[in-house]
């Protein structure tokens, strides 16, 4: 038992004198433009500019999400924007609210078209009120 704590501790010694790996140093990089507003209402906006070209701008309210007055929830939409290191630059719209959360964006994938079949028997389950 004592050879066990002895090996433990020497590995821990070890392990505290080791030398951190060396990482490369990041150069932090500066916001350019910042802004926020938070009302009384409940209603905000808020946004950022880097000097890398990042942008990030969202807005909210609060809004009844449900059949009582106390079902108050946040409604919130925004859109953020960055370069890849390939020099496009990418950017995402998004809405969250009672429907969840749903961005938007020419890069995103989106589900393909539904078959003729599933439409034609979307639109018999909906007329004969099943839907």
């Amino acid at each position: 038992m004592k050879v066990f704590i002895l090996g433990v501790f020497c590995g821990l010694l070890v392990a505290c004198n080791a030398a951190p790996a060396k990482v490369d140093e990041v150069k932090p990089i500066a916001i350019v433009r910042s802004a926020s507003e938070n009302n009384a209402d409940g209603s905000y906006s808020y946004s950022f500019e880097s000097e890398d070209g990042t942008k990030m701008e969202e807005s909210g309210n609060q809004k009844q999400v449900g059949p009582k007055p106390e079902d108050i929830g946040t409604v919130s939409r925004g859109s953020y924007s960055f370069t890849t290191p390939d020099g496009v630059v990418l950017t995402v719209n998004w809405v969250a609210d009672e429907n969840g959360f749903q961005a938007t964006g020419d890069h995103l994938p989106t589900p393909p078209p539904m078959p003729e079949h599933v439409v034609k028997m979307l639109a018999d389950l909906k007329a004969a009120g099943l839907l």
